[in-house]
């Protein structure tokens, strides 16, 4: 199924937390002046223009990025995401926001490189558009699960990887976790972020058990929900695994996320940072 397109849901409370925690990892990753592989497993078009008819027709954007765009308060840990978004977009405006490939082109230096991969027909072409001057990233119109595995482990030992299916199946759930318990297996060393919709409780609560029945050895899960569970609104809350995350990341999650519940939320909204499996 190629169906599913981003272009509705960019800039939503999903891509803020998603992209937050992605912000966080790259800016780390770049601390030190050895080089890093950036991998994508879907990588989307790119960068999307909140004022196509896709962005319009849901606005979701509306009650994201764009409720925190402009707050003069932002927390510390989010200052860098913030400034990022507005590197892409004129003072006080807000026209575009930019994908995962964005934003790991933002961090880029001359010694990493990115290998990004989509299927989708219309966003690999403007994928591979976004990407024309880019000389360090790889566009591939093939299956990200496979292509993460062929890449591992880089040469340089150092690298992060990016794994956020649209879930228009159901399979892609143990999939995907099944493709980084692969990954690890191959470079046990690298950062690796799950993306995951919460749709239905039980299918996270599958991909908890598939982690903690696996070899990884250091695993944080953060969640931010909306709503409460409930299947009547599809998509109440969003989350992330990650494997490997800077040893920082857990106290700026517990920076940003009661920022983001104060600003996005509402009565029912909820978070939580845990550390699902232990070094």
């Amino acid at each position: 199924m190629l169906s599913y397109r981003h272009a509705f849901h960019a800039g939503n409370f999903a891509d803020v937390l998603k992209h937050s925690v992605l912000t966080l990892v790259l800016e780390y990753m770049t601390r030190k002046e050895k080089g890093f592989y950036y991998i994508d497993s879907h990588s989307g078009a790119g960068m999307y223009s909140l004022a196509d008819e896709y962005a319009q027709k849901t606005g979701e954007f509306k009650d994201g990025i764009a409720k925190l765009i402009n707050q003069q308060d932002i927390p510390e840990a989010l200052i860098d995401y913030i400034d990022l978004i507005q590197s892409f977009n004129a003072p006080d405006e807000l026209d575009y926001y930019p994908g995962s490939p964005a934003i790991a082109k933002y961090f880029d230096r001359r010694q990493d490189s990115a290998h990004l991969f989509e299927l989708h027909p219309t966003d690999i072409q403007l994928l591979t558009e976004y990407c024309q001057r880019w000389h360090k990233s790889h566009v591939n119109q093939s299956d990200g699960y496979q292509g993460v595995l062929s890449l591992l482990p880089p040469p340089s030992r150092r690298g992060v990887v990016l794994i956020d299916p649209p879930y228009e199946l159901k399979e892609d759930y143990p999939k995907a976790v099944d493709t980084i318990i692969k990954a690890y297996k191959k470079f046990a060393t690298g950062t690796y972020i799950l993306w995951y919709p919460v749709v239905k409780r039980e299918l996270v609560e599958k991909m908890q058990t598939q982690f903690t029945q696996s070899e990884i050895k250091n695993l944080l899960q953060v969640e931010y929900c909306q709503l409460n569970d409930t299947d009547e609104y599809g998509m109440t809350g969003t989350g992330l695994f990650i494997v490997n995350p800077p040893w920082h990341l857990n106290s700026q999650l517990n920076e940003i996320l009661p920022f983001i519940k104060a600003k996005l939320g509402n009565s029912q909204s909820h978070f939580s940072v845990t550390q699902l499996i232990e070094e």
